[in-house]
């Protein structure tokens, strides 16, 4: 068994949203498609998850055209992409979509045993005022880590 290797991550995600429960979803893709992530021609920045009629959908996700791929064979760049999960976790995201201000946002794609999966979260929307607070935090832990090595190098 082999440990999981990202392909992609969306920091974008964890700026925007407080990050709830996270799922772990196969993802329905061609040919063409897998080898366009092979080569790295990915990009998630926008990628977000819905429930449509009772099956979950990736929107958003830009995976360039594979150059060599012939006009028959190529794939569209941003077509929604089928998710697997049980049906119990998609009603249980149906349900955590129905609040206000939560979405599914696609946090990042990774290999797991040769197969594509993706990791979405359920994830309520960030004011301006919660960003910086977030920085401001950061900026104070990094500040503190940096004071503490020095103290030690001493």
């Amino acid at each position: 068994m082999s440990a999981p290797k990202d392909i992609a991550t969306n920091r974008k995600a964890g700026r925007d949203f407080h990050i709830g429960e996270k799922y772990e979803a196969g993802i329905e893709l061609r040919g063409t498609e897998v080898k366009s992530i092979r080569a790295g021609k990915i990009n998630i920045s926008d990628a977000f998850a819905r429930v449509d009629k009772g099956q979950l959908f990736l929107y958003g996700c830009d995976i360039q055209p594979w150059e060599t791929a012939g006009v028959w064979f190529q794939h569209e760049s941003k077509r929604p992409r089928r998710l697997l999960l049980h049906k119990r976790e998609i009603l249980k995201l149906e349900h955590a979509t129905a609040v206000k201000g939560s979405s599914l946002p696609l946090l990042r794609m990774y290999w797991k045993n040769d197969k594509v999966k993706v990791e979405i979260g359920v994830g309520k929307g960030k004011t301006h005022g919660d960003q910086r607070h977030d920085l401001k935090e950061k900026v104070e832990l990094r500040e503190a880590a940096r004071e503490m090595a020095r103290f030690n190098h001493r």
